[in-house]
């Protein structure tokens, strides 16, 4: 008997290393001290000397069960952008920037081309969040998965100095909000979707006319990056006073997460055009439209709370950096919560 007999490929775990490195290799940053296949990373901080209080912000998070999705259509290259969106998307909204990113992939069975192929995209998201891909583990755990399943986790560090946290303290009534555009459903809600929709290769290739792709196309779309829109507003010389990244809970649990007490949001559901996928599944499902946005985020994957005299500025930096953003209603006296209306 030896470990390969017993379910796990040494060697496959080798091969799979090999395969990631030149995927890893577009995402190194000059502050990475170490090599792909060490024991640790290592990331200078010389270069952030001069913040007056450098302060780290982690976030950490995995896809969740849209990763079944991938096993049925058989297509790994994206949803590592979702495993690293969730979590520098997290960052962004403190106003951080993004340093590093580690992933972790456990298997049933190592196939070395679908593991490098899970971590192109991961490489692909870390590109967008300008994050170095400093490491990670692939644990092949025989009889614990199954052999063509896997499970997609990632941990990221970001910093920014103190004074530019942001916190939401300061947002107050009259301030506006303003939605930036998702990509789609993103990676939160899929055990609600896998209900709607039947899970089979056939329902996912079904082209829908109002969605202009196939549903399984639609549902796969990586969660959007928001790091650099983020980056846009602030070296505009727009204060971001809160931000909300819009994902599990949706509206009613999100937005509040960035508000003080005695203020309240006040969403206008006309304000933008709630795209096609959400539709669909609302239909599809019956499913109740408060509950819609009580999951989901409805088209709006990052919300910000803005001074007026900030959102013209705002909006020209958010268009200027390819995102679509609206103003979709603003700040209230009131207990903390969200309007819809």
């Amino acid at each position: 008997m030896d470990y390969k007999k017993a379910g796990v490929d040494i060697e496959a775990g080798y091969k799979s290393v090999e395969l990631m490195k030149e995927h890893i290799k577009k995402t190194m940053r000059e502050e990475v001290l170490t090599n792909i296949g060490g024991f640790s990373g290592a990331f200078s901080l010389d270069k952030f000397k001069g913040m007056e209080h450098p302060t780290l912000v982690s976030g950490t998070d995995g896809v969740g069960t849209k990763l079944k999705l991938a096993f049925i259509m058989d297509k790994h290259d994206t949803i590592g952008i979702d495993c690293v969106a969730m979590c520098v998307n997290d960052i962004a909204c403190a106003g951080g920037e993004p340093l590093f990113f580690l992933d972790y992939i456990a298997c049933g069975k190592n196939f070395p081309e679908k593991i490098a192929t899970i971590v192109s995209g991961v490489a692909d998201g870390c590109a967008q969040s300008d994050a170095a891909l400093i490491g990670g583990e692939t644990a092949e755990m025989p009889g614990f998965y199954p052999e063509d399943e896997y499970d997609l986790a990632g941990f990221a560090v970001g910093i920014v100095d103190q004074k530019d946290l942001i916190t939401g303290q300061n947002i107050k009534a009259g301030d506006v909000l303003v939605g930036i555009a998702s990509s789609g459903v993103h990676s939160n809600g899929f055990s609600l979707v896998r209900k709607v929709f039947d899970m089979t290769k056939e329902s996912l290739e079904t082209y829908y006319d109002e969605l202009g792709k196939t549903l399984g196309e639609a549902l796969l779309a990586p969660t959007k990056i928001y790091v650099k829109a983020l980056r846009s507003v602030k070296e505009a010389g727009v204060t971001i006073k809160g931000c909300s990244h819009i994902t599990g809970g949706g509206f009613y649990e999100n937005i509040p997460r960035m508000l003080p007490d005695g203020v309240r949001a006040v969403v206008k559901k006309d304000s933008y055009e709630v795209p096609a996928i959400f539709k669909l599944m609302a239909a599809k499902g019956e499913i109740a439209e408060e509950m819609m946005y009580n999951t989901y985020n409805m088209g709006i994957g990052m919300m910000l709370a803005l001074d007026p005299a900030d959102v013209d500025k705002a909006l020209d930096a958010l268009k200027a950096a390819g995102e679509d953003a609206y103003v979709v209603g603003n700040v209230e006296a009131g207990d903390k919560g969200v309007t819809l209306c």
